[in-house]
């Protein structure tokens, strides 16, 4: 790192690494001035053709087609890592023990013990490290976490919440990395690690998760033939392999302050492409969040007894979360997209890099990661025993 520019590198772009790539190219012109100068150095990813192209698209310095090459290179100061999640700690120890700053994609690990030796790697670098926990940015989560947080509504005491997708509903749709791992590795940490972070973050510590069941639908795929994006169908052969993990997922969850969580993932939701949604309800109020619309949520801060209760619908502008200076245009109403996040994302963590004091919060921590694979962990053990009460061990959220 120069004094006055980071170089950034991207290793994996089939589906979530682009985004990654585009947030590295918009997070300099976001929230203010006072920043590093952001130099586009390098992405990276075994198939050649995805690299080639993602370099030119997002206007990358070059191309790479082996992640060690980021490792080594002395122009890389700061990594996304959105490669396949069992390649996750290899890669991420590897960045660290060379001095790289690493964001690395959720999950953070295949295992608990992977994860726990990502955090004791991080926490013996000198570099900072972070997890893309992106909806941490969300403008309106973040305005309803603050109404929990000032007491505006009261104790939480539900949060109900999924997350649903329709990816694995076609059943021709080739095998990938995604479909293998074992129990719990399926829709439960591919996208309910998202809603399990979001839980904590919002009503705070789980103590105990129990009542899970996992179903799956498929119970085998067909081989691609070449390569595939994401969750892209392609060409696929004859060959046939088995699903390892879950299409649905469902559990309740306990929090430290006495409220109750339902949790319901899905990769076979018919009609839902990608559909994240949760309701609140507390003491004396309530709110609600929906990707489908992420420039707005929708709170209830007092209870009335005139028959006039219900949900005030807010628009999010500048005077929520993560919106001054995060959009062209600071006025209430002007929208953006959930890949906007990815830019408020990559922009906190350049901060950090940097040093800058008083900007963004700072990203999740690979401890929140762990954190996220040990309830993980609990849901998969409470599905093997029946449903049981599994215990989690305590938590100080960030």
């Amino acid at each position: 790192m120069t004094e006055n520019s980071i170089g950034v590198a991207v290793i994996g772009v089939g589906m979530v690494g682009r985004a990654h790539a585009a947030g590295y190219r918009t997070a300099g012109s976001l929230f203010s001035v006072d920043r590093p100068d952001t130099r586009l150095v390098a992405i990276a990813d075994a198939y050649e053709p995805f690299a080639v192209d993602a370099a030119k698209r997002f206007g990358y310095e070059r191309a790479e087609t082996s992640w060690e090459a980021i490792v080594d290179a002395p122009d890389v100061d700061v990594v996304s890592v959105a490669v396949a999640n069992s390649m996750h700690r290899e890669v991420v120890e590897a960045l660290l023990g060379a001095g790289k700053h690493v964001l690395c994609e959720k999950p953070l690990a295949p295992s608990v013990e992977d994860a726990k030796a990502m955090v004791a790697a991080a926490e013996a670098a000198t570099t900072h490290a972070g997890i893309g926990f992106t909806f941490r940015r969300a403008p309106g989560i973040n305005a309803i976490r603050e109404q929990v947080m000032q007491g505006s509504i009261g104790e939480t005491r539900h949060f109900n919440g999924h997350y649903w997708c329709n990816y694995a509903q076609d059943a021709s749709n080739p095998i990938s990395w995604r479909y293998r791992g074992g129990p719990g590795s399926g829709a439960l940490a591919d996208i309910g690690s998202h809603m399990i972070d979001i839980g904590e973050f919002i009503c705070g510590p789980m103590t105990s998760v129990s009542g899970a069941i996992f179903q799956t639908f498929t119970p085998e795929r067909p081989v691609p033939v070449g390569m595939t994006v994401g969750h892209a169908g392609g060409e696929v052969s004859d060959e046939m392999e088995a699903v390892d993990n879950e299409d649905i997922a469902t559990f309740t969850a306990r929090f430290a302050n006495g409220s109750v969580g339902t949790f319901s993932i899905s990769r076979v939701a018919p009609g839902h492409a990608n559909s994240l949604a949760f309701d609140l309800f507390a003491e004396t109020g309530a709110a609600k969040w929906d990707m489908d619309r992420p420039a707005e949520f929708s709170v209830i801060r007092q209870l009335r007894d005139d028959g006039l209760d219900g949900y005030n619908q807010v628009l999010v502008g500048p005077a929520h979360p993560y919106l001054k200076g995060g959009v062209p245009m600071d006025f209430p109403g002007v929208s953006f997209g959930v890949g906007d996040l990815f830019g408020f994302q990559l922009r906190a963590f350049l901060e950090q890099v940097a040093g800058i004091e008083g900007g963004l919060p700072p990203v999740a921590t690979f401890q929140d990661g762990a954190r996220d694979l040990t309830i993980i962990d609990a849901v998969i053990r409470s599905a093997a025993a029946g449903g049981a009460v599994v215990d989690l061990p305590p938590h100080h959220a960030a």
